[in-house]
């Protein structure tokens, strides 16, 4: 895909209006739900055969650690732009993980499959239950700041390029 220097920005606008109102409202979920909660699922199964508590734990690894190896993908080929867009996804990943870690104690949210609440028992396995609502809040911050990071870099990579259009991935250019 090639992106002109208005289509980079008007993506970056895009992402910035959409990520504030996800920003704000966490807990009312976003389109990327769908698929964030697979990644979340299969992150268990990679994690299981490190104990209990990783496979607990590596539903939300998974669901922040698979964007952020693309965020490194596109920075080492040099694509800013598209570093920074799925550096939107990370952030949004950590607002969803805020709301499910708000939820340890109260336990609402709808479990696939039933089963255990991976952060109240992570929590509680921590002896930190009792904070939950804390712990969310750090998590919400960590994804406010990953937001506006790339907000920032989207930004200053869409304004600063020439017209000329961005290079193409090299896997889809051979498509």
């Amino acid at each position: 895909m090639r992106f002109s220097r208005s289509g980079r920005l008007g993506l970056t606008v895009v992402l910035a209006i959409y990520g504030f109102r996800i920003l704000l409202h966490p807990e009312a979920g976003s389109f990327m739900d769908s698929v964030d909660l697979p990644i979340h699922e299969t992150g268990h199964l990679v994690f299981a055969p490190f104990g209990e508590f990783m496979q607990f734990a590596g539903g939300t690894l998974f669901q922040v650690i698979l964007p952020a190896i693309f965020v490194v993908y596109f920075f080492r080929r040099k694509d800013r732009h598209g570093a920074s867009i799925v550096l939107w996804w990370v952030a949004q990943n950590f607002w969803n993980v805020s709301v499910y870690v708000k939820d340890a104690r109260a336990q609402e949210l709808p479990l696939v499959g039933g089963g255990e609440h991976d952060w109240a028992y992570l929590l509680g396995e921590l002896n930190v239950l009792p904070h939950d609502q804390v712990i969310g809040h750090a998590v919400w911050l960590t994804g406010v700041l990953v937001y506006l990071i790339a907000i920032a870099i989207g930004l200053n990579t869409a304004l600063s390029a020439t017209n000329e259009v961005a290079e193409p991935i090299a896997s889809l250019e051979s498509a």
